[in-house]
């Protein structure tokens, strides 16, 4: 049983979960201090659990029911009762680095939108609030971990959690439509006429790539807002977002050149991009 496990132990089983999800986030913090590295892995480790029941097989009331389980799991962890790897594994990041349990309720609130059979996003409003459940809160509870200043790292955490999502989204388009959702808002297809329901005619509609043009412009601004608030950040602290913004604007840069047309043509981002990217920022930039 994992409750026996030694510390060690314990962070093995953690580095495992994290190193097999095979995610940029690897990369960006496994420079940090031991006790911060250990601490992102658990929140990572936390954030892949959720998602994966929202991206499940499952039917949509046994996700929800899951989703909820763990909504009592962190009530527990802050009550000093943690009962699995995850929670255990948490302990002590939330007693160092003071993290907040409602950037954890905001993320499974988050997997909570995702894990309907159909999800339709409404509105820009709608798009907003979803980036900061899946994302702006990882940030924060990031920024915390990484010892930014509140006010900053709160900053930072919106406008990189919300390019880095917007990012994703645009990438994901046709991977998403195999689950029936559509994260590029209605009112933004409307525009174009793209006023379907059925994700086939979504996909086929020419006004979807119009749309996605529109993501894309904002998604450049909220590049540029994080790239200016981490000018105010110490280099040292920042460096992890610093790698998870360059790697991420890559692939954002990779997607346009492609084209919103062409979103069934996958775009990755190579490793040796990614180890250039850790180099320069870890080794260049003092």
């Amino acid at each position: 049983m994992f409750l026996r496990n030694k510390p060690d132990d314990l962070q093995q089983e953690i580095l495992t979960i994290v190193k097999g999800s095979g995610t940029s986030f690897y990369w960006a913090i496994r420079f940090l201090p031991k006790k911060k590295r250990e601490a992102m892995f658990a929140v990572y480790a936390f954030c892949r659990y959720v998602d994966d029941i929202a991206d499940g097989d499952e039917c949509s009331k046994e996700k929800l029911n899951q989703l909820n389980q763990w909504r009592i799991k962190i009530d527990k962890l802050y009550n000093h009762d943690p009962t699995d790897l995850i929670t255990h594994a948490l302990v002590e990041p939330v007693k160092v680095f003071k993290l907040n349990k409602k950037d954890f309720i905001a993320i499974i609130n988050g997997m909570t939108t995702d894990s309907v059979e159909r999800l339709r996003i409404s509105n820009l409003v709608a798009l907003n609030k979803y980036c900061d459940q899946v994302a702006c809160a990882v940030g924060r509870l990031s920024n915390n971990i990484f010892g930014i200043k509140p006010e900053i790292g709160r900053k930072l955490a919106k406008f990189l959690g919300e390019a880095l999502q917007l990012t994703n989204i645009l990438r994901d388009i046709y991977d998403d439509a195999g689950r029936d959702r559509v994260y590029v808002p209605k009112e933004t297809l409307n525009k174009y006429g793209n006023d379907k329901i059925l994700i086939n005619e979504i996909l086929e509609h020419p006004g979807l790539a119009s749309a996605c043009n529109d993501l894309a412009k904002l998604n450049i601004e909220k590049f540029k807002q994080a790239e200016a608030i981490i000018k105010e950040c110490d280099p040292k602290l920042i460096r992890p977002a610093v790698i998870m913004m360059n790697i991420y604007y890559h692939l954002f840069i990779l997607l346009k050149r492609r084209g919103w047309e062409r979103y069934k043509t996958p775009v990755k981002v190579s490793q040796i991009y990614k180890l250039w990217v850790f180099m320069r920022v870890l080794i260049f930039k003092k």
